[in-house]
């Protein structure tokens, strides 16, 4: 008889046992699938946070000027680039600044804080989501001459100003200049609880285009230039660069990667992780399927011994054992199919809680380097996103060639027994 043949007649004969292999070969499929899935997802996510965040470089200095910072944001490392350019105005009447309670005087003549910006969205609080645009639109390249203006929600709330109004603002020596309200935004972090200035105040920072502040004579040359650059490893060569334009001395380069070491990094470890998952429980996997095919062989010997009397070759009795355990391999991914993508995606809910406050993360707010403002690190909610996990056919394939892989070392390796078999030995034992 056919070795194929004889091999479903036995896992039809042997339903316990074949079971208890389908069950052995389902649960190391689906962990290969989940290890596979939470891989790649991470992957994904790695690339996609590591754009949207990336590491901040601020470079301040009374060099820098709008032609340097453009030089600098040409630079093949850099990925975008923002130019600031801070300065404090003092509304005119029917635009107050939103004030702490317990201000004396009311804080009538407190000031906005006027940030121009090349984009909004580039800025690490945009970037993070702990400022969030909720009406309208930020700031973008293409306002560069215009006059417009993002506000925060509470100071436009305070004065009933909506998307597309217009508002007044003070510059130098009593010039006003109007800007059209493009955009509101959410700032989630809480006041301090000390008093505080209300230019300081998240509710009071204003955002308009570069052009805009100098066209109200606040400033000329911008404040600080930011530039946001893939990985640390990359600041040394952005350094060289800037001192190239700008001399040895005169400025100053803080790097910033706090935002990268609390999304990007836990994400990597993640990945790591279920990289190494997948081989460990290849190995493992199939350990466990040669100890059970090899205490099958050893229940099976009068079997053997028989059909090795009636002649049938060794490496057929070997084929017959790969050939049952193969055949589980088809259900078993289908068991695999349905509940690796479940269980990838509550173990990465789990590792990446475990990654963020696990202990080995900064304090949060703590400056990544010397000289970079505490209030520009990641806010320590910032958790990174479960990723997007979605089973594939090449995952799937992937899991597939693992486990014949599997398959056949289980099977071969205890098969080397058989080689070893002489059928008169076998049926006098069994006597």
């Amino acid at each position: 008889m056919n070795f194929v043949k004889r091999a479903a007649f036995s896992l039809v004969a042997r339903a316990g046992k074949a079971a208890l292999l389908l069950g052995v070969f389902g649960v190391i499929c689906t962990l290969l699938l989940g290890g596979f899935l939470l891989r790649g997802a991470t992957e994904r996510r790695e690339a996609e946070t590591q754009r949207r965040v990336g590491v901040d470089v601020t470079v301040r200095g009374d060099g820098l000027t709008s032609a340097v910072v453009g030089r600098l944001g040409t630079y093949p490392l850099v990925e975008r680039y923002n130019e600031l350019l801070r300065a404090v105005t003092v509304p005119p009447p029917g635009l107050a600044a939103v004030v702490p309670e317990g201000t004396p005087g009311g804080g009538g003549k407190d000031g906005l804080t006027l940030n121009g910006v090349r984009a909004s969205d580039t800025l690490l609080d945009f970037a993070t989501g702990r400022v969030r645009v909720v009406a309208g639109r930020g700031i973008t390249v293409a306002d560069a001459r215009r006059k417009v203006i993002l506000l925060e929600r509470r100071l436009a709330a305070k004065h009933g100003l909506a998307v597309g109004d217009t508002v007044e603002l003070g510059g130098a020596g009593g010039r006003r200049e109007p800007f059209e309200v493009v955009g509101l935004y959410r700032d989630t972090r809480q006041d301090p609880p000390q008093w505080t200035s209300a230019a300081d105040l998240g509710a009071n920072q204003v955002y308009v285009p570069v052009a805009a502040v100098t066209a109200l004579g606040l400033g000329v040359k911008p404040t600080e230039a930011v530039f946001t650059i893939g990985s640390p490893d990359l600041a040394e060569r952005l350094h060289a660069e800037a001192v190239r334009l700008l001399g040895p001395k005169g400025f100053r380069f803080d790097v910033n990667d706090k935002a990268y070491r609390d999304q990007v990094l836990p994400l990597r470890r993640v990945g790591a992780f279920a990289g190494a998952l997948v081989w460990l429980i290849a190995l493992c996997g199939a350990a466990i399927l040669g100890l059970v095919v090899l205490l099958t062989v050893k229940e099976r010997r009068a079997e053997l011994g028989m059909l090795l009397a009636l002649g049938e070759r060794k490496w057929k009795l070997i084929g017959q054992h790969t050939v049952e355990v193969t055949v589980l391999l088809v259900p078993a991914l289908g068991v695999a199919a349905l509940t690796g993508q479940s269980l990838a995606h509550r173990a990465g809910e789990t590792l990446l809680a475990r990654e963020q406050y696990g202990g080995a993360a900064p304090r949060p707010g703590t400056p990544s380097r010397p000289g970079t403002a505490p209030h520009e690190a990641a806010a320590p909610d910032d958790t990174p996103a479960v990723p997007d996990i979605r089973v594939s056919a090449g995952d799937l394939a992937k899991v597939a060639g693992i486990g014949l892989g599997i398959a056949l070392v289980s099977t071969v390796v205890p098969g080397v027994g058989i080689l070893r078999l002489h059928p008169r030995s076998i049926l006098t034992d069994t006597e």
